[in-house]
């Protein structure tokens, strides 16, 4: 299913999205839906995706967390979108260019006026103009190469993006580069620093994160304008996506598919990131997932504890830098380094809170008043990536019956239990959508699925032995 088309087509989306807007208003209630989707758009429908757009990152997030499974029950009921929903915060256009040309970056709008609190981080360097790639994304200037903390983890990846940066175009070492790693390990800082430091070597360059980059290609559709799109993405140098698992619909990827073969085939440069390997990306096309795994694939590994104190060191120096009489000590910064064992961006958290509670409280920052401030972020742990090959192969090692059996049509009782427990955990345990899981388990419908899910849901509310059970299978996994 494509993009609904002008005239009739465009009526009946535009009815259909106001039938949902009733849904929830009705729901809800008006007080929440005038504070939370008043403001929601609707961009199009692709392939069973309902583009929205909000204003702001803020609400992105708040709807990602608080309403995300109402407002995608409430599409595939109005609009047929049984492949779910994809949010993403609408451009604020500053000139007359096409919006579809006019790509920003989601995660680090750039202020309109000092900000009043700075960045922790290097400060914000005067210029005449705005640091902007070929598609007009703007980029953030903190995030380049000389701000990059490089240790064990990381190095490998750091020597092959600088290496990318610098080569001349047409002459790319590693085609394509894909970087993989968990959350806050530093793969957009170095995406960034890819853009910016190849821009100065004046190539042309497109930064994208998935988001963007399907609501791009959504709103090139909806006005036409799908061609110029991809004129403009393949007369680049150098293409960069970030967060690549999150694209998702047949047209989407098919376009993202023939972007990608056409620069390489070009001997145009590829970069691209994700939170798995390609292998693993099980909702892009398998030709893609080749593709993107054919070059060079580098993992960006946890933060060791020398790592983490350098990051953090390098956080404190710029907030003191802001607040003279900041002041933290070695031991604490060691101890800091230490417990949050997370990622950098628990770093950052841990760094804020100490500034925090220095400049509220009036006092020095001790080991006592440390470990007080970070109580949470010590109590944060990133769980297991559970994969759903993984809950099949365990669940069907305990009910005793094969993987085959459970991808199979059979429909007899000791196989369609653990087949619909295996649904339940992949639900719960992996960030895949029903769709998704559908597909991977024997190329099911959505709605297989979400039957399977709410019948072990019921089932283990009602039989304890059951919920133990399942219990049991949710704790091996995440171990």
């Amino acid at each position: 299913m494509g993009v609904t088309a002008e005239g009739a087509g465009e009526v009946s989306l535009a009815d259909a999205w106001d039938r949902v807007r009733r849904r929830l208003r009705a729901e809800l209630g008006e007080d929440v839906f005038s504070s939370w989707f008043a403001r929601v758009e609707i961009g199009g429908l692709v392939d069973g995706v309902a583009y929205l757009t909000v204003p702001t990152r803020f609400l992105k997030s708040w709807l990602e967390a608080h309403y995300a499974e109402r407002l995608r029950a409430h599409c595939v009921a109005e609009l047929a979108a049984p492949n779910g929903i994809v949010l993403s915060v609408r451009q604020v256009a500053r000139d007359p260019a096409p919006a579809v040309i006019r790509e920003t970056v989601a995660a680090r709008p750039r202020p309109a006026a000092a900000p009043a609190t700075p960045a922790p981080a290097e400060p914000a360097q005067p210029c005449e103009r705005d640091l902007v790639d070929a598609c007009g994304t703007v980029l953030d200037r903190r995030l380049n190469f000389q701000s990059f903390i490089i240790g064990k983890s990381n190095q490998l990846a750091f020597a092959a993006a600088e290496r990318i940066a610098a080569a001349p175009a047409g002459a790319s070492p590693y085609n394509p580069l894909y970087l993989h790693a968990g959350v806050g390990l530093g793969k957009t800082h170095l995406l960034q620093a890819i853009a910016q430091d190849a821009r100065n070597h004046g190539k042309r360059v497109a930064y994208f994160t998935a988001d963007r980059f399907m609501y791009g290609f959504v709103a090139a559709l909806k006005s036409q304008t799908a061609l110029a799109f991809k004129e403009k993405l393949r007369g680049i140098d150098l293409l960069i996506v970030d967060d690549v698992q999150f694209i998702q619909g047949r047209s989407i990827q098919q376009e993202f598919g023939h972007t990608i073969n056409a620069l390489i085939d070009a001997g145009k440069q590829i970069v691209v990131a994700a939170d798995r390997l390609a292998n693993d990306l099980e909702a892009l096309d398998e030709r893609i997932r080749s593709r993107l795994g054919g070059g060079l694939v580098v993992e960006i590994g946890e933060l060791d504890e020398a790592l983490r104190g350098k990051i953090l060191s390098s956080r404190l120096e710029a907030l003191q830098g802001a607040h003279p009489n900041f002041h933290v000590s070695p031991d604490v910064v060691a101890y800091v380094a230490r417990v949050v064992a997370t990622n950098g961006r628990d770093l950052d958290g841990a760094a804020n809170r100490l500034l925090a509670h220095a400049t509220l409280s009036g006092q020095a920052v001790t080991m006592e008043t440390a470990e007080a401030a970070i109580r949470d972020l010590v109590r944060t742990r990133e769980p297991r990536r559970v994969k759903i090959e993984d809950i099949q192969k365990l669940v069907a090692t305990r009910y005793n019956v094969s993987r085959a059996d459970i991808l199979s049509e059979r429909r007899t009782a000791a196989v369609v239990k653990p087949r619909q427990i295996a649904m339940y955990l992949s639900k719960a345990l992996t960030p895949r959508s029903l769709p998704e899981i559908g597909r991977r388990f024997g190329g099911r419908d959505h709605t297989t699925v979400l039957h399977a899910v709410r019948k072990i849901e019921k089932a283990i509310a009602e039989d304890r032995l059951l919920h133990d059970e399942v219990d049991l299978l949710k704790r091996m996994l995440q171990e």
